[in-house]
């Protein structure tokens, strides 16, 4: 079945739905979130995405990514996600949002990006399709690392990593 995204305005009001590789390709702002995990060290979880995704593989981000169904909250969407991806369960909670453009190969990401955050502690069990390989990092040390290396990671990275650190501080 081919995924919907839903298509929303400048303030995150729903104006209907396209399919994914449609919204992509033209660059149709839409509703996305992105999750990040930390463990009761305040470590966040970081995964590489594997080299088969459509965009952005082989890059390290958050710990994990995804769409809100037409028919789903963010939250639901986001503990969805976070199952199929990590192999993780845990409760979750919206910290802000902002929006993106960027141009990803053939591809336009343009975003209205939801943060949401959560705590775990534990290995996740990724999926093999979904995420390369997986780690905890102190968020100052990530930081530090997309400064020096941002060719290494997700172009949205550092708008997430910014508002994960400002909730859990």
């Amino acid at each position: 079945m081919e995924e919907l995204l839903v298509l929303v305005d400048a303030q995150d009001r729903a104006l209907g739905t396209a399919p994914k590789l449609v919204v992509h390709e033209s660059g149709m702002l839409h509703r996305a979130f992105s999750v990040v995990l930390f463990d009761g060290r305040g470590r966040m979880l970081l995964q590489r995405r594997a080299r088969s995704k459509y965009h952005s593989g082989g890059l390290w981000t958050n710990t994990c990514c995804g769409h809100p169904r037409p028919d789903e909250t963010l939250v639901a969407a986001a503990r969805r996600r976070l199952a199929e991806e990590m192999g993780v369960s845990c409760d979750l909670r919206p910290v802000g949002a902002f929006t993106y453009r960027a141009r990803i190969g053939d591809l336009e990401e343009h975003e209205y990006d939801h943060v949401v955050v959560g705590w775990f502690d534990g290995a996740p069990r990724p999926a093999a399709s979904e995420v390369e390989e997986w780690r905890w990092v102190d968020p100052a040390a990530a930081a530090a690392e997309l400064a020096e290396a941002p060719a290494r990671f997700t172009v949205w990275f550092g708008r997430v990593l910014a508002l994960a650190r400002g909730a859990t501080e």
